[in-house]
């Protein structure tokens, strides 16, 4: 049990480990800072969606992660701290109760309470809202109001991550008045003759009757959250121009330090060489999203500089372990014995990022340095194909999407593959289609990335390789293993730290051995900003901090 009170006074994280000495952005001596101006920054996607229900994608979070806020946040080191909840504690091994903010208002001028909990946290978990975040909060069997600022969330089964899991952009609370005028909106678009609290009602005491309304209304919802996506975070929406821009200006009545900007824009800028030529010039003070290749020109000019960490990510390469002769481990760990992921990281990412033994970087629970994965060895790899009865080698497929430095890495494996008398055809697919074929287990090899969105080791293991995530959900490996999924399914319950450590270890062994994908790289996220820029901060999912940004005079 675990209690836990501390005011905010600063809410996003800041990233001190793995960034670049500038990181941090001092002002130098004698120059003066500003309040207020307008920040752009440059990124080489546009957002999918202004609903913190509506999509899983980073442009999207970057920018709802200024307007949005959740009951807790986390500190440099993914420890857990207190945003929208003061405090919380765990009751028994599924109920926990969380005291709110009570100073907190809405962009829209409406109040934050536990009601706005238990609404939000229905919505998410809503099947018509058909929410890609559902998995987030599928274990929350019920959100119970206490009082005015207290409210009660209870587990269908024990969940050690849950605090992670609120963290998560997912999380987010909308207005309630806005949420209530979405489904009212939806209600009215689909011609059902119903209110907003009869339909609440009926979400609460017949799921088999509120199934055919909201598939009646499925498709009318998030239209009003897009349009108004009311937060209480220190900036909200000003301006929207899909395909182009969106802009963010100061909430003066934010509960916390308002703002030093009076605005933050958010720029589509899809070719790299036109963000680093909006960087030099000054048309933008930042820019996201870059190709590593461009490092080298950004820190030569004394005008900008890069801002560089690593972030809580995998970048791998996967086998489809139902398929032979993938289907035998040891062809998985010969495939994996030749490629050379020093090389790789040094030839094609541009020496950005650090390899990995396992699926689980330094920085997460359960990461141990002393586990060893499997090297660089041709001869060992040689030996294996000899062992599964292939030592004169077979034909494979490898499919990637069109990103440059997959399709880089797809070419090297290819080659890399020779050596054990494979020959490998590279197929480079558009990116839906390619992640539909991935999820299908027609595909043979492929190449993927993994964010672990939470920091925790749950998230970073479990839609990716226990066995009810196979397909679309994460687990495009097909790889089912009874003892893996044992540990798994007893991390997420275990409350006790280190038994927890204890079993992701564990896990990462059985995986390490297994070897159902290749753990290539801890990702290295590239920004850079102008000399102008003070104040700014990058958390380690790759959501800039706008709060403490000045730009001198």
């Amino acid at each position: 049990m675990k209690k836990t009170a501390v005011t905010i006074m600063m809410l996003c994280i800041l990233i001190l480990a793995g960034c670049t000495d500038d990181s941090n952005v001092e002002p130098d001596a004698g120059n003066e800072s500003q309040s207020g101006g307008d920040f752009i920054l440059s990124t080489s996607s546009d957002l999918v969606s202004l609903d913190p229900h509506g999509s899983n994608d980073l442009p999207s979070d970057k920018v709802r992660n200024t307007i949005y806020e959740g009951l807790v946040t986390q500190n440099e080191d993914l420890e857990i701290e207190p945003l929208l909840a003061t405090e919380w504690q765990q009751e028994d091994d599924v109920t926990w109760t969380f005291t709110l903010r009570e100073d907190v208002t809405f962009h829209d001028g409406s109040p934050f309470n536990a009601e706005v909990v238990k609404a939000n946290l229905d919505r998410v978990l809503d099947p018509g809202v058909a929410s890609p975040r559902m998995n987030l909060f599928e274990m929350i069997e019920s959100v119970e109001v206490v009082d005015e600022y207290e409210v009660e969330i209870v587990t269908s089964y024990p969940f050690a991550p849950l605090l992670h899991h609120l963290t998560h952009d997912g999380g987010g609370m909308i207005s309630k008045e806005v949420i209530d005028e979405d489904y009212s909106n939806a209600l009215e678009e689909a011609g059902v003759d119903m209110t907003v609290s009869e339909l609440y009602s009926l979400r609460q005491s017949d799921a088999e009757g509120y199934e055919e309304v909201s598939s009646d209304i499925s498709e009318y919802l998030h239209s009003v959250v897009e349009q108004n996506p009311a937060g209480t975070g220190y900036l909200q929406l000003e301006e929207r121009n899909p395909g182009e821009s969106t802009v963010l200006s100061r909430f003066d009545d934010y509960w916390g330090t308002p703002a030093n900007l009076d605005t933050v824009t958010f720029k589509v800028v899809t070719e790299t060489s036109s963000q680093v030529a909006e960087l030099e010039t000054g048309a933008s003070h930042m820019i996201s999203g870059f190709d590593a290749s461009n490092i080298e020109r950004i820190e030569n000019n004394p005008e900008t500089h890069m801002y560089t960490f690593h972030s809580i990510s995998m970048e791998y390469v996967g086998f489809n372990t139902s398929k032979a002769p993938l289907d035998d481990r040891r062809v998985r760990q010969a495939i994996t014995h030749v490629f050379d992921k020093e090389e790789v990281l040094e030839g094609i990412y541009n020496g950005t990022g650090r390899a990995l033994d396992g699926p689980l970087q330094p920085e997460v629970l359960g990461y141990d340095e002393s586990i060893e994965g499997l090297e660089y060895d041709v001869d060992r790899a040689k030996a294996l194909m000899a062992e599964a009865g292939y030592e004169d080698g077979f034909e494979i497929s490898i499919i990637t999407n069109d990103t440059p430095e997959r399709v880089d890495v797809a070419v090297y494996l290819q080659e890399a593959l020779q050596q054990l008398n494979i020959e490998a055809s590279v197929e480079q697919i558009e990116w839906g289609a390619y992640l539909e074929r991935a999820s299908t287990g027609e595909h043979d090899i492929f190449i993927l990335g993994w964010p672990n969105t939470t920091g925790d080791p749950d998230q970073g293991l479990w839609p990716l390789y226990h066995s009810s995530m196979i397909g679309s959900q994460g687990n495009r490996f097909f790889f089912e293993n009874d003892e893996l999924d044992a540990l798994l399914e007893a991390g997420r319950q275990e409350t006790d730290t280190e038994e927890r450590r204890r079993i992701y270890q564990e896990a990462q062994q059985l995986l390490i051995e297994e070897a159902p994908s290749i753990f290539m790289r801890q990702a290295e996220s590239t920004n850079a900003y102008r000399d102008e820029v003070e104040g700014l901060s990058i958390d380690r999912y790759n959501k800039p901090d706008f709060r403490n940004v000045t730009l001198e005079n």
